[in-house]
């Protein structure tokens, strides 16, 4: 997939997670991605933490090149306007109205450029009585319904990675893949916009078919009681998640396991439907079987007898498991002055390869010489030196 955009380059707009994201998926296929910063700060994700080159920023912000214009002056937006007759794409992520009011509508966007897709991600949509409110990712998590599936009511407790903001991203490279698609087929750009209160809602469609379809409200158990999952304690007091599905070879297999074979017969647990509404005392059992044996042992007996399970591992586990190690899923760069990046390579491969390197995330600013240059860019902010 390293190299299917090589002739694409993209202007970045974009701050903390949602367009950096999607224009790093596209630096990843081969684009060329160039990011525009604000003059003193750049990406306010580049401050989370250490100052210029935060974690919460390298993880978004791979192979792309850095520039600071303002475009608050006459002079940053001529130079924007110098980028963008170039490009092919151009993603930010400001609230409605924003680059318009900097006078970039769509009407002088197309005259400029008629080939340049747009793509506008933003909290709720251009339109309607939210649109002006700002949005981090828990708040279209909230709207959607998805940490209704999530949240103990009695204690909750916001917990876990960005969704709403990922998923965004991704639908917004997604958007620009089929535009840019389409444009080679008519020549012309176009508009993509994606919010992040309809990518949250797109996440859970299992959960408002249940909704429309049987009148079900889901709650955080209901797929979990249904595909028969469960998370179980071992005696070492790690953990092991079971994934049973209605599959009755992987119910067979689990009872084996733990050898409960007489669990086959319990009228409560005969069928996938009544291992659902008995789910609870189910996992009861279970609980006290896992209790007996490590993580380990009992990964290798659920592998041994072909059951889905696997031990729950934490972040710094995970590089080193056997299957991450053999897909390879992580590749190392240096860069000059910030040292060693981890990075997780891009998961989509196409006729078996992807790109097996990568260029660490920039430093604020670190390309504005050579891009001025290159484009005849006139306003472009120096880099200076800043605190590791």
């Amino acid at each position: 997939m390293q190299d299917v955009l090589r002739d694409i380059l993209v202007i970045e707009l974009g701050t903390m997670v949602t367009a950096p994201l999607a224009g790093m998926i596209l630096g990843d296929m081969g684009a060329r991605v160039i990011k525009v910063e604000l003059p003193e700060t750049g990406d306010p994700f580049r401050g989370h933490g250490s100052a210029r080159f935060s974690a919460p920023f390298v993880a978004y912000n791979r192979n792309k090149e850095s520039i600071q214009l303002d475009l608050q002056s006459e002079d940053g937006r001529a130079d924007l306007v110098r980028l963008l007759e170039k490009a092919d794409v151009l993603t930010e992520n400001f609230r409605p109205g924003v680059f318009e009011r900097l006078g970039f509508d769509n009407k002088r966007l197309r005259t400029m450029n008629p080939r340049l897709v747009r793509a506008s991600i933003t909290g709720f949509g251009s339109h309607g009585p939210y649109k002006a409110r700002p949005a981090f990712d828990s708040v279209p998590l909230a709207l959607s319904g998805l940490s209704s599936l999530m949240l103990d009511p009695a204690d909750p407790r916001m917990s876990g990675p960005t969704i709403a903001d990922n998923i965004t991203g991704m639908y917004a490279a997604q958007g620009i893949l089929a535009a840019l698609l389409r444009r080679g087929a008519t020549g012309t750009g176009g508009h993509v916009e994606v919010n992040m209160l309809e990518a949250a809602v797109s996440f859970i469609p299992d959960a408002f078919a249940q909704f429309t379809r049987a009148g079900i409200v889901s709650t955080p158990e209901t797929r979990i009681r249904i595909s028969q999952s469960y998370t179980l304690v071992c005696s070492d007091g790690k953990l092991v998640s079971v994934h049973l599905s209605a599959v009755h070879k992987f119910w067979v297999g689990l009872l084996d396991v733990i050898g409960r074979a007489e669990l086959a017969d319990d009228p409560r647990f005969a069928t996938p439907a009544e291992r659902t509404i008995h789910y609870p005392e189910l996992r009861q059992i279970l609980m006290q079987c896992f209790a007996e044996r490590s993580r380990d042992e009992w990964t290798k007996l659920l592998a041994a007898k072909g059951v889905p399970a696997a031990p729950v591992l934490g972040v710094d586990e995970v590089l080193s498991d056997p299957q991450i190690q053999h897909l390879d899923t992580f590749a190392v760069a240096r860069h000059p002055a910030m040292g060693e990046i981890t990075a997780i390579k891009n998961p989509v491969t196409l006729d078996g390869a992807r790109a097996e390197s990568f260029s660490a995330p920039p430093e604020l600013g670190q390309d504005s010489a050579t891009v001025a240059a290159e484009f005849g860019l006139t306003s472009v902010v120096k880099p200076r030196q800043v605190a590791r």
